[in-house]
């Protein structure tokens, strides 16, 4: 071995042996190699590297019968860690992975940060068995109806959202066809159905608002601290309903699924307090909670013939109303 640079394998098995034991905190030489599958000469070439170029306080303990590290023996009181950055290729391949569906969540959205890691990950790997440009290959994420947005906002809102700082925006209402100024506290960045939201304590209003980033025609930093809301306050009015709609659950939609679209809809989470059993002629019911039915009845369109909401009796009128409204715009085509 080089007296410079530790070898692509040689690195790998060091850091398996940091990693072991961390995991077990105190191993012997058999059962490294037993794990690692190397040699006892092998072994004690990587220890000798361990201790004498990497400054690892390795050491055998009688007590634990196993080589253990002292991090209190370093001068600054440990924990030791390797230099650097220290995968194995399982591992840099599975960040590579990561970072390319992260990507792949808004195209160019995060490019200048994330391309960097990328090519020193790439480096990491070196020629080894597996190709890191494979995985823009063999990993796809595929968008639908995902909505384009400036990469400048999105940082300046990350930016924000992070350091605490309260924000200026100016907010498109498209119900109301309408933009407004307002000061906000960011609290958290939300993706949703392939679309960012914010959630923030709006000022102006006095209460807990999302704001869609697209709709975002501007915004800046106002230097003020952004104000905290508590996680069981958050928690109660953004989790409560259904799909993105806040506020607290109010009903319960009882929905009948047929036993064909049961197969897909019976391994899907709706929602966290879902209920739901198998009917005697195979179909599927579902019970969701929901405050706001505007999501949840765009849900079960989809779905066409194959569920009839059982419901409450509102709800289900709502449904036939929106399917007789449909099926009247295609009543030519069927005479």
């Amino acid at each position: 071995m080089s007296e410079g640079r530790v070898s692509k394998e040689n690195a790998e098995r060091i850091h398996k042996i940091v990693q072991r034991i961390r995991k077990c905190g105190a191993v012997t030489i058999a059962e490294l190699m037993v794990h690692l599958e190397v040699s006892r000469a092998t072994l004690k070439r990587d220890f000798d590297v361990l201790r004498d170029r990497l400054g690892c306080p390795l050491v055998w303990d009688k007590r634990k019968r196993g080589y253990v590290i002292e991090d209190g023996q370093l001068p600054g009181g440990g924990p030791f860690e390797l230099p650097g950055l220290w995968f194995s290729s399982s591992e840099v391949h599975a960040l590579l992975a990561m970072l390319h569906l992260v990507q792949g969540v808004q195209p160019g959205l995060l490019e200048e940060h994330i391309g960097p890691l990328k090519a020193r990950l790439r480096e990491m790997l070196g020629q080894g068995a597996y190709s890191a440009k494979s995985i823009d290959r063999r990993v796809k994420l595929i968008h639908f109806a995902n909505r384009k947005l400036d990469a400048r906002n999105f940082q300046l809102l990350a930016g924000a959202v992070l350091d605490r700082k309260r924000l200026c925006i100016r907010y498109w209402n498209r119900e109301k066809h309408e933009a407004t100024e307002r000061e906000i506290s960011p609290i958290q960045l939300v993706h949703y159905r392939e679309n960012w939201l914010l959630d923030a304590w709006c000022h102006a209003r006095d209460a807990l608002r999302s704001f869609s980033l697209e709709s975002i025609e501007s915004a800046y930093v106002v230097d003020k601290v952004a104000i905290e809301v508590d996680e069981s306050t958050m928690a109660e009015h953004f989790q409560g309903g259904y799909g993105i709609f806040a506020g607290k659950a109010r009903h319960t939609a009882r929905l009948k699924f047929s036993a064909q679209r049961a197969q897909w809809v019976s391994q899907e989470v709706w929602h966290e307090k879902q209920t739901s059993k198998w009917l005697e002629d195979g179909s599927y019911l579902l019970e969701v909670p929901y405050s706001n039915d505007q999501e949840l009845l765009m849900d079960l369109l989809r779905h066409g013939d194959q569920v009839e909401v059982l419901g409450p009796p509102e709800f289900r009128a709502r449904m036939f109303a929106i399917l007789c409204a449909a099926a009247e715009k295609y009543r030519t085509d069927a005479s």
